[in-house]
């Protein structure tokens, strides 16, 4: 999953960054709202995590331009104001929850998570296709009960394809998803990274559907 934090304060961004990355996050930061109103504009994000407060352009026209354009991913706004008065203009304006400074991490990213697997489709943390199980918080994953071995990367991949159910995901907006900004990530690193997974799934469990992308193999519950 892909988030872009929105924060001015050097020293809370980079806790954020940090807390988002063990959470198994690829994190993207802008510090002021104009950087933030492009990115979310012109890159794809599962999650936005934004600031009220931020300069050169407020949080609340930054939301307000993004769900003008179209962009839909889940906003968790931040703000350092605690009124009811505050959080409802943020409702409002597009944002899907919202969250007063200062807040405990744990919070943070369980509500992060909870936005992503909602905005999925998904109720609860434990994502189960077919035979295959993952768990969410722990970033684990079972095939037929049984605890596959998988590095942080191949557990992101398997996040993220289950997270479109049904839908062929072609191996470009997969690297999008796995790899920050200026890391190296294409198409060729995605089909080692899938044969790698098959090897340990089988084969059978992420299908290539030729010229649209990859999608696992079973239903969503």
């Amino acid at each position: 999953m892909r988030a872009l934090v929105v924060e001015d304060d050097a020293i809370v961004a980079a806790d954020l960054v940090a807390a988002l990355q063990a959470a198994g996050f690829v994190a993207d930061l802008a510090a002021d709202g104009e950087t933030a109103w492009f990115k979310g504009e012109v890159e794809n994000y599962d999650l936005a995590i934004l600031d009220l407060g931020l300069p050169r352009l407020d949080g609340l026209s930054v939301l307000r331009r993004w769900r003008a354009a179209g962009r839909d991913m889940p906003v968790l706004v931040l703000s350092a104001r605690g009124d009811w008065t505050d959080k409802v203009e943020g409702i409002e304006s597009g944002a899907d929850d919202y969250l007063a400074k200062p807040f405990k991490m744990a919070e943070l990213i369980a509500r992060a998570r909870g936005l992503v697997r909602r905005a999925a489709g998904h109720a609860s943390p434990l994502l189960r296709i077919g035979r295959l199980t993952l768990d969410t918080r722990r970033l684990s994953a079972t095939l037929d009960g049984a605890t596959l071995r998988l590095s942080p990367l191949e557990f992101r991949c398997l996040d993220y394809l289950a997270h479109q159910p049904g839908r062929a995901v072609p191996a470009g907006e997969i690297a999008e998803h796995l790899y920050g900004i200026g890391e190296d990530g294409d198409v060729n690193a995605i089909e080692a990274l899938i044969a790698r997974l098959r090897r340990k799934l089988g084969a059978e469990l992420i299908e290539t559907q030729r010229g649209y992308g990859y999608r696992l193999a079973g239903n969503a519950a």
